[in-house]
């Protein structure tokens, strides 16, 4: 029994030693991913050799030296540490071919306007080519290369579908006047692209593919190849609009109702049609000095120091009601600056012109009446209200969206401002030139369309209504039983977008349409992005 219990032991002991033998010869340690990947590609035997816990600490000081160049370093250290740190990009998109394929994207990246290097383009390319050379002597290296290959392959798809999918600045940091909310890439969806099965996929899903977009790329590369100067004026302000194109609008709509600022225009897209286009005033400029002036009405307090800005601002939303003969609630700032004036000079003006004085929530019987003189306009305690009718300043038209800014479209009384070049001259609302077009495009049939048309005294399209609408007219010219003209609301049909944009250039039909820049944005743009092209 007790030689049996010492012939167990022996070879106990012997089985230790011999685990310990080959344990020290790394006979029994599984390989990482990365090696066989390599190995069995350039059919190299020095991959083998590949230990990660010998890897680990030069990709980790790697990444504590780099990390601080990174669009989002928590998510990018958070996306190694998930993956204990180890070359997944490297291992699964090496061998087929899909690192090429990024690389030859960031190459291409010049085409949107931007400058490759901003992608450590080359440092890329030559890192690459290193790993393809495969003339590593030791294992060492070839730890120092794969840790580069990674990180900089990290680093440029993070940056690249960045850019390509959003643009390369959030534009509501830059400017006071921009309200979209538009969609920024956030830490989900970078983690997902880090984390893809499909490199290629990824890349190819953030390409803009407005017809748009693609049509303004193809000029970049006309006016490149006659300008042969990456500074000429032309060049900068393509490569600003593909900017601005690559902002991604918060929501799709079924139509989209498009109001191009610099271009005085509206267009009214559905789909790939075109259903109506004309022209709109929007908000007059800036004063000059603006800045400057703002901080001097700050200090003194004093309206007279106040400068004007009139900018029509940028916003998308959704159309949610027309009002046929509309009320204009008319603003403070233009209370004070403009009504208070007009009633001073001139008693009757709000009765002539329809303006309804309400004081308190309380309508006052008689404006005409009131003593201007003992009211500052700074503290002016009057409300104003335009009534329905002819001289309405909104016209016979407003078309209402949810927004911030209390902006809408509207028809206007005074029609000849479509004529004018320079059509930046409202107060900051959009006046549109076809209204009667615009509402029939918006309501929801021609029943209600004949309806709208009769509330405003044009005869219906279906002659089997002419006698309400001789009715109505015989209303309205009932002197005894004076006619109180007012608002009537309708629905318009769903999902139609509006989009006030400020594009300075576009392509239309192979030809690059440039206009001025009418809020001087263009400068502050270029500031934001010119270090990325």
């Amino acid at each position: 029994m007790i030689n049996f219990t010492l012939l167990n032991l022996k070879k106990t002991l012997l089985f230790i030693v011999i685990c310990a033998f080959f344990s020290s010869c790394n006979w029994f340690k599984e390989k990482p991913e990365i090696a066989e990947v390599l190995a069995k590609h350039f059919d190299n035997k020095l991959y083998n050799k590949f230990d990660t816990a010998a890897y680990l600490p030069i990709f980790k000081a790697k990444l504590e030296e780099q990390r601080k160049g990174f669009l989002n370093p928590k998510l990018i250290s958070a996306f190694y540490e998930k993956n204990e740190y180890l070359p997944k990009l490297v291992t699964k998109f090496y061998v087929n071919g899909q690192l090429d394929t990024l690389k030859n994207f960031l190459a291409q990246s010049k085409a949107d306007g931007f400058n490759p290097e901003v992608f450590n383009f080359k440092v890329y390319e030559q890192q690459l080519q290193i790993l393809n050379r495969n003339k590593f002597k030791t294992i060492e290296e070839v730890y120092e290369a794969v840790a580069d290959l990674e990180l900089n392959t990290a680093y440029a798809l993070n940056k690249y579908t960045n850019f390509m999918g959003y643009g390369s600045i959030n534009p509501r940091n830059f400017f006071n006047r921009f309200y979209i909310k538009v969609l920024r890439p956030d830490s989900l969806r970078m983690d997902s692209v880090l984390n893809t099965q499909n490199l290629v996929t990824e890349l190819k899903k953030v390409q803009p593919a407005a017809h748009s977009y693609t049509e303004l790329k193809k000029a970049l590369a006309s006016y490149r190849d006659s300008a042969g100067n990456e500074e000429s004026v032309a060049l900068k302000a393509i490569k600003m609009n593909l900017e601005r194109m690559r902002w991604r609008l918060p929501q799709e709509t079924e139509e989209l109702v498009v109001v191009n600022i610099p271009d005085f225009t509206l267009t009214w897209f559905k789909q790939k049609d075109t259903l109506a286009h004309m022209n709109v005033c929007v908000g007059g400029k800036r004063e000059a000095a603006y800045a400057e002036k703002m901080k001097a009405f700050l200090k003194s307090g004093k309206l007279d120091d106040k400068p004007k800005n009139h900018e029509t601002p940028q916003l998308f939303s959704v159309f949610n009601a027309i009002q046929v003969n509309p009320i204009w609630n008319i603003p403070v700032s233009i209370a004070k600056s403009e009504i208070y004036w007009m009633a001073r000079k001139d008693p009757y003006y709000l009765s002539n012109n329809n303006i309804k004085v309400y004081y308190k929530a309380k309508l006052v019987a008689d404006p005409d009446t009131i003593n201007w003189n003992k009211y500052p306009r700074e503290k002016l305690p009057f409300q104003f209200k335009q009534g329905s009718g002819e001289g309405n300043a909104l016209g016979k038209f407003k078309f209402v969206f949810d927004n911030s800014s209390s902006i809408y479209l509207h028809d206007t009384n005074n029609k000849y401002g479509f004529k004018l070049a320079n059509r930046a001259i409202s107060h900051g609302c959009v006046r549109i030139e076809q209204p009667l077009k615009f509402a029939e495009l918006m309501v929801k049939d021609k029943y209600q369309y004949d309806r709208l048309r009769m509330d405003v005294d044009l005869p219906p399209i279906d002659t089997t209504k002419n006698a309400v609408y001789r009715k109505k007219l015989a209303k309205k010219a009932d002197t005894l039983n004076i006619f109180q003209l007012k608002p009537t609301w309708y629905a318009p049909r769903k999902s139609i977008g509006v989009f006030i944009a400020y594009y300075t250039a576009w392509a239309d039909k192979g030809k690059v349409q440039f206009r001025p820049d009418v809020y001087n944005y263009d400068p502050i743009l270029w500031d934001a992005i010119k270090r990325y092209m």
